[in-house]
């Protein structure tokens, strides 16, 4: 093998490096600066009553007993009820969010 067949593959692996990388940094940023779901913020409420325009819940105080504790991750299958989903939803995620967690003050 000569020097000069040497060099020509050390070039064209070297142009081969440099256009893949070009690629790479093109997508990148058109995917930042052109992409249409770059404004998309992820949803929060992943599957509960998706067929109503907004889930509201409403409870009268009288009602909840000495304590509830309501969900905020919308992970629970007890929704609006906590069922401890939210600890699974942490560990995933690395968030940090728990229940809401209503009582009556001891007299």
């Amino acid at each position: 093998m000569s020097a000069s067949s040497t060099i020509n593959k050390a070039e064209v692996i070297t142009a081969v490096s440099l256009s893949v990388g070009a690629a790479a940094v093109g997508v990148l940023i058109y995917k930042s600066f052109f992409s249409k779901d770059k404004c998309a913020k992820p949803k929060v409420n992943l599957d509960l009553q998706k067929d109503n325009p907004k889930v509201v819940h409403a409870f009268d105080i009288e009602d909840l007993g000495d304590k509830a504790v309501y969900c905020r991750c919308w992970r629970s299958k007890k929704f609006p009820l906590c069922d401890g989903a939210h600890a699974k939803h942490n560990q995933e995620t690395g968030d940090n969010v728990g229940p809401l967690i209503i009582k009556r003050k001891e007299a």
